[in-house]
C-alpha cells in the first residue's frame, strides 16, 4: 500500500495503481460528503474510461473516504430532476462497475446512501462496514427508485430484503445487514479496505483475459436487462417525481 502511484489528478476522485494489476477509484468529495456532484461524477466517469482503456490492469476497487462511500444525489440533483431538467441516465454512473470490462470490488468502508448504496451494488463483490449506514432511502423522498435500484437491489440482496429496503426507505447498519443474511462481507470499517485487496490480489493471481471472459459471461443477464429496467424506473419518475410534495420532502430533509 506504500507505492501507490497516482494514475490521474482530479479534485474529488483520487485514481491510484495499488499493485501493477490492481486499480484504486477513491471518491473523496468532502464539500458534498460524496454525494453525486457534477465534479465526482465527472470524476468517476474519467476514472473507468482511463481504466477500460487500459490494457493491464486486472482489477479495481472502488471506495469512499472516512465513513463516507458514496451518498446520493445533491439537493440541486434532485430539484432538476424533479423540475423535469435532467434525468438520472444523463449522467451514467450507476452501472460504471457492470460495464467496466475487470472486476470491480466495491470497499464500502462508510455509509452508502440512495443511489451511492445503488452504485455499489453494481459491482462484482461488495464489502460493507458494521458501523455504516446502507440505505435505498428514494421513497422518503416521495419519489419512486432509480439508478437501476428496482433492478439490481433484488438481484443482490434477495426480493423479500430488496422490497423492505426499497419500500420503506429505512436505514440500516452494516451489523444489521449482516444478520439478515446479505451474501457480503461485513467487516470493522478499518477491516473493510484490506479485505478487499486481499480479495483483489485473489483475482490478480488469474490471467487477465479469463478475468475478463468470466466477468462477461457472469453479468451478461444483468447487461442484458438494465438498459428496460431503466426505462421503466423512467417512466414511474414521471409519475412521482414531479410531485409538489417531492419538491416539499427535498428541501425538508436537506435542511431548507
Amino acid at each position: 500500500m506504500n507505492k501507490q502511484e497516482k494514475v490521474m489528478s482530479h479534485p474529488v476522485v483520487e485514481l491510484f495503481e495499488i499493485e501493477p494489476d490492481i486499480i484504486q477509484v477513491k471518491m473523496q468529495d468532502r464539500v458534498h460528503k460524496n454525494a453525486f456532484s457534477k465534479e465526482l461524477t465527472r470524476g468517476l466517469i474519467q476514472s473507468f474510461e482511463l481504466i477500460q482503456a487500459s490494457s493491464s490492469y486486472k482489477v479495481v476497487i472502488l471506495t469512499g473516504y472516512d465513513s463516507y462511500f458514496a451518498t446520493g444525489g445533491t439537493q440541486e440533483g434532485l430539484l432538476r430532476i424533479q423540475q423535469g431538467i435532467t434525468n438520472f441516465t444523463d449522467d451514467n454512473i450507476y452501472s460504471l462497475a457492470l460495464d467496466c470490462p475487470i472486476p470491480v470490488i466495491a470497499a464500502m468502508q462508510g455509509h452508502g446512501i440512495g443511489g451511492g448504496f445503488v452504485m455499489g451494488l453494481f459491482a462484482d463483490l461488495v464489502v460493507l462496514s458494521r458501523e455504516s449506514v446502507y440505505t435505498t432511502n428514494f421513497m422518503k423522498y416521495g419519489f419512486t427508485p432509480g439508478m437501476g435500484a428496482t433492478f439490481i437491489v433484488p438481484q443482490k440482496l434477495g426480493l423479500s430484503l430488496a422490497q423492505e429496503l426499497l419500500l420503506t426507505a429505512s436505514n440500516y447498519r452494516g451489523a444489521e445487514l449482516e444478520k439478515r443474511g446479505i451474501p457480503f462481507a461485513v467487516l470493522p470499517r478499518q477491516q473493510v479496505m484490506d479485505h478487499a485487496l486481499e480479495l483483489a490480489r485473489q483475482l490478480a493471481e488469474k490471467p487477465r483475459n479469463s478475468l475478463i471472459t468470466l466477468k462477461d459471461h457472469l453479468v451478461a443477464p444483468l447487461r442484458a436487462q438494465i438498459s428496460r429496467v431503466v426505462e421503466q424506473e423512467i417512466i414511474m419518475h414521471e409519475k412521482t417525481f414531479h410531485q409538489a410534495e417531492v419538491k416539499d420532502r427535498i428541501a425538508q430533509l436537506y435542511g431548507n
